[in-house]
C-alpha cells in the first residue's frame, strides 16, 4: 500500500494539494451562496471550502500546502461533501490524502440506463438480467421472462433472487440440484452484500427468509461464503421445453459498481433454438 502523499511530500510534489486547488476551482462561488464579486482566481477561496466542510481554514490551508500530516477519513469526507466530488472523484482524493480507498457506502439505486437495456434486449435468445448487490433484478431480457422469471409479473420489492429461490416452488423444481444451488447462491450474497457495505439494507430480508423458510435460517446459520465464479455452466429443466444447460457469465457494469450483469448463453445451438420457439409461442 502507498504511503499518504501529505506527510513528507515537498512542496512541489504535493498532489493532494493540487488536486483540491483544481477541485475548488471548478465549482461556482454565486451556486453556492458566496458573493460573486471579482475574484483572483477561479472558483471558491480556502476559507470558504473550509467553511462547508466545517473545518479549520488553517487546517485546510495546511493541506493544500501539504503541511500537517495526514488528514482523517472524516476530515477527507467533509472535504470531498464541501467539494461536491463523485464517488470517483471521492475515491482519488482519499488515495491521494491515505494512500486506500474510502470504506464501502451503500447507495442503493435501482434505475438501469435505456443503454443497459438495449444491451440485455440484444442478447436474446440467451437469457440475461442485472442485479444489484444486494441481488434484486432491475433489469431483464425476454429470454430472462421465458426461461428463469416472469420479473415484470412481480411487484418491485418481490424481484430479489434469494426470495425467489426460496419462496418459489416453481425455482426449487426447476433445479438439479436445488440445495446445492441455494447454499451457493446463499454464500455468494453474503459476500457481495458485506463488499457493498449493504448490512444493515438486507436485514430485514434476512430476518423475513428465516421466519418464512426453514432451510434458509439453516443455510444462513452456517455463515457459508462464496465467491460467485464469473464462469460456469448451469444446467435446468425446464418445464415446457426440458433440460437445457447455460454457459453461465457475470460482466461487471461500467461505472455501476452496485451492478452486476448476468448472461446464460445457450450451451448449445439446439437449445438456442428451443428457447427461440418457446419466446415465439
Amino acid at each position: 500500500m502507498s504511503e499518504p502523499l501529505t506527510a513528507g511530500t515537498n512542496p512541489g510534489d504535493n498532489k493532494l494539494g493540487d488536486y483540491l486547488r483544481d477541485r475548488r476551482t471548478k465549482l461556482d462561488p454565486a451556486a453556492l451562496g458566496f458573493p460573486a464579486e471579482r475574484r483572483r482566481t477561479a472558483g471558491l477561496r480556502r476559507e470558504e471550502v473550509a467553511q462547508r466542510a466545517n473545518i479549520s481554514p488553517t487546517w485546510y490551508t495546511w493541506l493544500e500546502q501539504g503541511r500537517g500530516g495526514a488528514p482523517s477519513a472524516d476530515v477527507l469526507d467533509r472535504i470531498a461533501r464541501a467539494l461536491m466530488l463523485t464517488e470517483t472523484e471521492r475515491e482519488h482524493l482519499f488515495l491521494l490524502g491515505l494512500g486506500r480507498p474510502p470504506e464501502v457506502r451503500y447507495r442503493r439505486n435501482d434505475s438501469v440506463t435505456p443503454r443497459l437495456q438495449r444491451v440485455l434486449d440484444a442478447l436474446d435468445p440467451s437469457p440475461a438480467l442485472i442485479r444489484t448487490a444486494t441481488w434484486d433484478v432491475v433489469a431483464w431480457n425476454r429470454a430472462a421472462t421465458v426461461m428463469l422469471t416472469d420479473y415484470g409479473a412481480l411487484p418491485p420489492e418481490r424481484r430479489n433472487i434469494l426470495r425467489i429461490l426460496f419462496l418459489d416452488p416453481r425455482a426449487r423444481a426447476v433445479q438439479y440440484d436445488w440445495e446445492s444451488v441455494a447454499r451457493f447462491v446463499l454464500g455468494a450474497f453474503r459476500i457481495d452484500a458485506a463488499r457493498a457495505g449493504a448490512a444493515a439494507e438486507v436485514e430485514p430480508l434476512v430476518d423475513e427468509l428465516c421466519r418464512l423458510s426453514p432451510e434458509f435460517a439453516t443455510l444462513w446459520r452456517e455463515n457459508g461464503v462464496v465467491s460467485a465464479p464469473h464462469e460456469a455452466v448451469k444446467h435446468i429443466r425446464h418445464p415446457v421445453i426440458g433440460p437445457l444447460a447455460f454457459e453461465y457469465t457475470a460482466f461487471a457494469v461500467d461505472g455501476r459498481t452496485d451492478l452486476t450483469m448476468t448472461v446464460y448463453n445457450p450451451a448449445t445451438a439446439e437449445d438456442a433454438q428451443r428457447i427461440q420457439s418457446l419466446m415465439r409461442s
